[in-house]
């Protein structure tokens, strides 16, 4: 899962990319980087870390009214600078520059058809296939050599690709990640969430429709829908886990997603006698405040989080996440002594988080533990843009939940239904992928499904 932000046609686009970032950085902390182009001519700057962890005297010296940028949460891919995006390429028509959220599920045999031809390729990126494609077409328009370029391409993909002076944005038909398009002062702006439109002062003029290709150049604005339409797949997992509250994805409001799945997990899991609910801040939070709204249950702040700390999911190992559940976490005893309390949590993917969190509050004085999740077990892998790759690294693949419950150390364990989740979301049930709760899987799996590891980009 990463971020994406693009701008063409401000003086500006350089800082405001900066700024768009900055509200995308929890959809990635691994890398940051930012591409901007002057006159035909591109310049780019990228970084391992944070936004803010980008080198400042690099960023002034960038200049133009073009620019993209990205925050990179590896999927797959090895943790390097040359996986960092955007990546940057020059071409016989000029430079391609392209910031990618999504995963590739054939980029396997792509890449192994370019080497034969004799591509070489600079990263272990599954973006780079798309550069390749486009470099090798030869279409006269940006937005037709993207055509070309994703032609046969399988997965999901939300893309701002730059060409000369034109800047491309593209979404897969499915629909898998969200993108979405702004105004600033008549240029246009594009980013993953409306919260990083916010940041900049833009408005919010509507969402790239699913396999909705934007050209945006001297000339204007074109828009063309070159591929047969196709199911929508919306994630799910956006709603519950990955954008921010104050977004607004796939027709609806993120923070109202939220609390009407915490509704419906106290409708369908209550815990009478309970004492108070809580969440495992922050992503829980609207889902913990519907909780105790249907139930009646008073809401207190029992977990406190250390906001200089990343988010522990998206740590790209299992090491790292265990340290910094240690250092992201505290809990506040005179709130949790004595009682029995409901933990929400909006996901439990390895139990890793989960447990250390259970003990915590243990260790805080709870008489009792109830822990209630807003979403469905997560029981298989995802391929369109989440870490999850291996199926023996889900609890709730390996284990049943009694199991579970025990593995965790809570007095009880209650999981929102698969239905229940769907029913919950913006114009749900239909049109979303739940592959990784249900196993029903829109696209053929990968080939060998571990060469994701060291294929995506985002």
């Amino acid at each position: 899962m990463c971020g994406i932000f693009g701008v063409r046609g401000h003086d500006d686009a350089v800082g405001l990319t900066k700024l768009g970032l900055f509200s995308l950085q929890h959809r990635g902390q691994e890398s940051a980087g930012i591409v901007a182009v002057e006159n035909g001519a591109a310049r780019g700057v990228r970084s391992m870390g944070l936004v803010s962890d980008m080198p400042l005297l690099q960023l002034e010296a960038l200049r133009g009214t073009l620019a993209i940028g990205h925050t990179r949460y590896s999927t797959a891919g090895s943790s390097s600078i040359e996986n960092a995006q955007p990546v940057l390429v020059s071409s016989r028509g000029g430079h391609i520059a392209l910031a990618h959220n999504g995963n590739l599920t054939n980029a396997g045999e792509l890449r192994a058809d370019l080497e034969e031809s004799g591509s070489i390729f600079a990263s272990s990126m599954d973006s780079e296939v798309i550069v390749h494609r486009m470099a090798r077409s030869n279409a006269p328009l940006p937005e037709e050599k993207l055509v070309d370029a994703l032609r046969d391409v399988e997965g999901a993909y939300s893309l701002l690709i730059s060409m000369a002076d034109t800047l491309l944005a593209a979404r897969d038909p499915r629909g898998w990640r969200p993108l979405v398009l702004g105004r600033l002062n008549g240029a246009p702006v594009f980013a993953s969430e409306t919260c990083a439109l916010d940041i900049v002062g833009a408005t919010f003029e509507r969402e790239v429709e699913p396999g909705e290709i934007i050209a945006v150049d001297a000339n204007g604005e074109r828009s063309l829908f070159p591929f047969e339409r196709r199911e929508l797949k919306r994630c799910v997992f956006e709603h519950v886990y990955f954008a921010r509250p104050d977004s607004r994805i796939f027709g609806g409001s993120v923070d109202r997603a939220r609390r009407a799945l915490g509704r419906q997990l106290a409708r369908e899991c209550p815990v009478p006698g309970a004492d108070l609910v809580f969440s495992v801040p922050d992503s829980s939070n609207s889902a913990a405040i519907g909780f105790a709204e249907e139930s009646g249950v008073p809401y207190e702040l029992a977990l406190i989080r250390n906001h200089y700390v990343g988010r522990t999911f998206i740590q790209p190992s299992q090491a790292s996440r265990i340290a910094k559940v240690r250092l992201k976490f505290s809990a506040v005893r005179e709130v949790l002594d004595g009682k029995r309390v409901v933990m929400v949590d909006d996901s439990i993917v390895r139990g890793t988080t989960t447990r250390a969190l259970v003990s915590l509050v243990r260790g805080a004085g709870a008489s009792e533990v109830h822990m209630r999740v807003s979403s469905a077990p997560v029981t298989g892998p995802c391929y369109y843009g989440i870490d999850t790759p291996s199926r023996d690294e889900l609890i709730a693949a390996t284990h049943n939940q009694e199991e579970i419950r025990d593995s965790l150390g809570v007095d009880s364990l209650g999981y929102l239904t698969l239905d229940g989740m769907l029913e919950s979301v913006p114009s749900g049930p239909d049109g979303f992928c739940h592959a990784c709760f249900s196993g029903d899987y829109p696209t053929a799996p990968p080939t060998d499904p571990n060469k994701l590891r060291f294929g995506c980009g985002c």
